[in-house]
């Protein structure tokens, strides 16, 4: 028996030393990037031109009211809808669910083209509140058809999800459609944070805050990740975390939506990502998936605005490409395990 017990806990030995080299090389990564992001762009803002012109200078201001905000901005989206995905996942009990294929993105986004009809006046905050009371409305709807509905197969869970979102968004284009409004309605589709600047970033903020949210409650939804029945026999009030998760979710697709445009398949393939290195525990994970979100939305974010420099393309076609290829790979790695 001794023979056998030693080779065991050989193998298991080095499990904690690649977590932490993977996690060293994460946080070098997202340092190194975070520094290419402030001075990548058009306009004359390198640390050349920033020690010769002074704090006052062109390239001072421009750092501080345009690529110090952007950059921000870009990591609070990636980290927050990481977070978003993370939990969602929680709830359904399926790893192949986001909000962008559960219908909550095109329920809050139907609150957005209701509110630029019905209230074009509203301030930024009133349009990110509207459209997160969509977004949870979404969440909502999503939960109920799926458990009205209850499917065995794995990734028809987010068939159902994408086809609820398919009807929503077929109702928001009509209605854009009549009142002369696809134009806005194709800013938002294109996530972009081009017009990022000081002054219009500070609402992705919330997104940040929901993330410490979602920290506080994390061994609560790793809990719910096992079933209503055993989260009610542990003590736990399976509803309200429930709700708590909504909320959180609700909140990051609307502050997000609002300050930047959809951004697809994020929050789906990130938590999928950590999950293969650091397994499904929330508390254990939920910095992981923080720091690789940001770190891939930062990344293309840099190739958007350099791939065609000095123009920039929409940031949601890079991550759309990755997110796309990457889930295409889980799909095929879990259906071939399964046989």
């Amino acid at each position: 028996m001794a023979t056998l017990a030693t080779p065991a806990a050989g193998a298991l030995a080095p499990v904690r030393p690649r977590r932490t080299w993977v996690g060293a090389l994460l946080g070098v990564l997202l340092a190194g990037l975070t520094l290419v992001s402030l001075f990548v762009g058009v306009s004359d803002v390198t640390p050349a031109s920033l020690l010769a012109g002074g704090a006052d200078g062109t390239a001072a201001f421009l750092l501080a009211a345009s690529r110090a905000p952007r950059t921000v901005a870009v990591l609070l989206a990636g980290a927050s809808l990481g977070i978003a995905g993370l939990i969602m996942q929680m709830l359904v009990r399926n790893k192949f669910v986001e909000p962008g294929t559960t219908g909550v993105t095109e329920f809050a986004t139907f609150g957005m083209l209701l509110t630029t009809v019905l209230a074009p006046g509203l301030s930024v905050m009133g349009k990110a509140g509207v459209a997160a009371v969509f977004g949870l409305l979404g969440t909502w709807v999503f939960l109920r058809v799926i458990r009205a509905v209850p499917v065995r197969q794995l990734v028809l869970v987010p068939l159902v999800g994408i086809m609820l979102g398919g009807v929503v968004a077929a109702l928001t284009t009509f209605v854009a459609y009549r009142l002369d409004l696809l134009q806005s309605l194709g800013q938002w589709a294109q996530g972009s944070f081009t017009t990022v600047m000081a002054g219009r970033y500070e609402l992705v903020w919330l997104a940040g805050a929901m993330v410490v949210v979602a920290w506080f409650a994390a061994d609560r939804f790793s809990v719910v990740g096992l079933g209503e029945e055993m989260a009610t026999n542990l003590g736990l009030s399976y509803r309200r975390v429930v709700a708590v998760g909504m909320v959180v979710i609700a909140v990051i697709t609307a502050t997000v939506l609002v300050t930047a445009g959809m951004i697809p398949f994020l929050g789906l393939v990130v938590p999928n990502v950590v999950s293969l290195v650091i397994g499904d525990n929330v508390r254990r994970s939920i910095g992981w998936v923080a720091g690789t979100g940001a770190l891939l939305v930062l990344a293309c974010d840099i190739v958007a605005r350099t791939v065609r420099f000095p123009y920039e393309i929409p940031l949601s076609v890079i991550v759309g490409v990755v997110g796309a290829g990457l889930f295409l790979w889980l799909l095929l790695r879990r259906r071939s395990r399964a046989h």
